[in-house]
């Protein structure tokens, strides 16, 4: 099993983020605009993430998950996302930036109608509202009536059912395709229940790589011809 910590941080973009070897590519829409430009919602979402900087509760992702969700997204230009546990809009945000420079959309979905609430705001003022459909309900019930193809998902509800969630969307996810699930550690006795990261780490559909910067995630790659 390979983890990243902070020694490999620099490496991230250039190692993790690469296709696996044989993976087909996964050809994705055009790009709404040029990626290497700073646009006017670049500079907005740039402001409305330094002004809430240090500010964000409810289970929101760390910072530096936050990035490496976005660099994902860009490096690979994915386009149609899932986001499984909105919290208060922290990732989607993230994951809605990378896909307005890629012209994807994303799906986010939250049981907790206070959260959902805050997360539509916090979409609005960050100026990304466009290109998320947030959706309040149960995942349980909501991602295996999802139809898809999805390109990524990034799981972040409720721990118990990390692997209910992957098999329900797997056969969605395209060859080429990412899951990252949060808060998965390495170490037992952690949040998410231990039998998780064998399963996603030795599953055959799947090449998997754990990032344990941040509050740790495991970055997976659905493999050509699955």
């Amino acid at each position: 099993m390979r983890t990243i910590g902070t020694a490999g941080a620099f490496a991230l973009t250039a190692a993790l983020l690469l296709p696996l070897p044989g993976a087909a590519p996964f050809v994705a829409a055009p790009p709404a605009r040029a990626q290497s430009s700073d646009t006017a919602l670049d500079a907005r979402v740039r402001a409305f993430l330094e002004s809430r900087r240090g500010q964000w509760r409810d289970m929101n992702v760390p910072e530096v998950d936050g990035q490496t969700l976005h660099d994902l997204i860009v490096k690979h230009k994915y386009t149609r996302a899932l986001e499984i546990g909105t919290s208060t809009g922290h990732s989607g945000i993230w994951i809605a930036w990378a896909l307005s420079r890629t012209g994807g959309r994303l799906i986010t979905i939250d049981i907790d109608e206070r959260r959902h609430r805050q997360a539509l705001e916090n979409f609005r003022a960050a100026g990304l509202d466009r290109y998320i459909d947030a959706r309040l309900g149960d995942a349980h019930e909501i991602v295996p009536a999802l139809e898809g193809p999805f390109d990524f998902v990034f799981s972040d509800a409720d721990k118990h059912w990390y692997r209910n969630y992957l098999t329900a969307v797997l056969p969605k996810l395209v060859p080429g395709g990412c899951y990252v699930t949060h808060n998965v550690s390495t170490r037992r006795g952690g949040i998410t229940p231990d039998d998780y990261l064998p399963f996603v780490m030795n599953h055959p559909e799947l090449e998997t790589t754990v990032d344990t910067r941040g509050a740790g995630m495991s970055i997976s790659f659905k493999k050509a011809g699955r």
